[in-house]
């Protein structure tokens, strides 16, 4: 198969398979998560308790990844994804049909926020490690940006769909489509050809497995400085779920349609960045880059306490999606070659914890900052940090570059 440069990992067709199947369940994610959002602000108008829905929902990820690698580099790959999928779709459908028959409580919302928590935990260390497996290694770095720019594109489509969909016929449709969706995803998961495991049994227990995982990441300069990077850039930037509703509804005064395109923003310039990457990034992502792109994410964070116009946010969302991309597909490709492939699965649940759960402090943070201040200050104060955090980083390597 002929392909441009840019997109050569679409050459294998496992690959292709596994990217339709990322690319349609993140769409439907994203019209789950803005129908969520926006039913916990219904039933409770609280920034704080949307706060503590992120918190619920992204917890399991900060308690369980670490043991979800060592899972992960025990089990083929593709049957756990297929396990995760149905967990999700099941989910998916008991909310909607509990939004639809008017039963839903806000009780109801937390406690399925926390079982997809412990599900996408599994989910997300098991699509991180799973792209090695699709592609030779050369092309490792480019499969990560496209799944990547896959991943985001769902930012732009969900979102804005999503949100028209509220507003025309209420939160009930938007969750139950992203339910039935699964039957696509899981069917083209079933098309990708299983991978034999090539290291026999294990004589190690669980326990020791995840410990030999932490001493190889935490021993390597290398990997350590890129977890660090993306830990701020995951606790400051990368509460959009929180971020976008509150600047929607208590900045801009926008309904559920506007909120839903200021999410496609975030997605359009997610999407931007990682092709990005993707066509100009040929081999392992460079440390300085990494470094910029963190900064300008923090920069866009801090700068949109300023905004008071709806297009103005629109530009300050993309730009900050933009780079906040850049920052966490190249610290996947670093990560994903760097890591022996016996090890793959516990490396890459480092980057699960890091990316997913920060957000539970990242969520919570913005929430008791805008409830007890302001909307603008969060991001103000949130955007600063992690300018801080960065500097901080950047001094540390260049005093010991690796």
């Amino acid at each position: 198969m002929t392909v441009p440069t840019g997109l050569r990992a679409l050459r294998h067709r496992d690959y292709r398979l596994y990217l339709t199947g990322l690319v349609l369940s993140q769409v439907g994610r994203w019209f789950q998560s803005v129908a969520q959002a926006w039913l916990v602000l219904e039933l409770t108008s609280s920034p704080f308790q949307l706060g503590l829905i992120s918190t619920l929902q992204f917890t399991p990820m900060l308690l369980f990844s670490v043991f979800s690698g060592a899972v992960v580099d025990r089990l083929p790959k593709r049957r756990l994804l297929v396990f995760t999928k149905s967990v999700s779709a099941g989910q998916s459908l008991l909310l909607a049909g509990l939004v639809w028959g008017g039963l839903v409580q806000y009780w109801h919302v937390a406690a399925l926020a926390l079982l997809l928590g412990l599900i996408n935990t599994l989910d997300n260390t098991t699509r991180q490690s799973y792209v090695s497996e699709l592609v030779p290694r050369e092309d490792v770095g480019n499969a990560v940006a496209l799944s990547s720019a896959g991943f985001n594109s769902a930012r732009i489509v969900g979102p804005a769909i999503a949100g028209l969909l509220i507003a025309k016929l209420g939160i009930a449709p938007a969750i139950m489509v992203n339910g039935l969706g699964f039957v696509f995803v899981i069917g083209a998961l079933l098309l990708v050809r299983e991978r034999p495991d090539p290291r026999g049994a294990r004589t190690t227990t669980l326990l020791e497995e995840v410990r030999e995982g932490l001493v190889y990441a935490l021993g390597t300069p290398r990997i350590r400085l890129v977890l660090g990077v993306l830990f701020v850039v995951s606790l400051f930037v990368f509460n959009f779920n929180v971020y976008v509703p509150l600047l929607a509804r208590d900045v801009l005064h926008q309904g559920a349609d506007g909120f839903g395109l200021l999410m496609a923003c975030v997605g359009l310039g997610a999407v931007s960045g990682a092709l990005a990457l993707g066509v100009f990034a040929h081999s392992r992502p460079a440390v300085p880059m990494m470094f910029a792109c963190s900064v300008v994410a923090c920069a866009g964070i801090f700068g949109t306490s300023a905004v008071r116009q709806f297009w103005t946010g629109a530009a300050a969302l993309f730009v900050t999606g933009f780079f906040a991309v850049m920052v966490t597909a190249s610290c996947n490709t670093m990560l994903q070659l760097s890591a022996p492939d016996a090890l793959r699965g516990r490396v890459m649940s480092l980057y699960t914890l890091i990316f997913g759960g920060t957000v539970p402090f990242g969520a919570l943070l913005v929430g008791l900052i805008s409830e007890r201040w302001s909307v603008p200050m969060a991001f103000l104060a949130m955007g600063g940090a992690g300018l801080l955090g960065t500097a901080a980083l950047f001094l540390g390597w260049r005093l010991r570059p690796d």
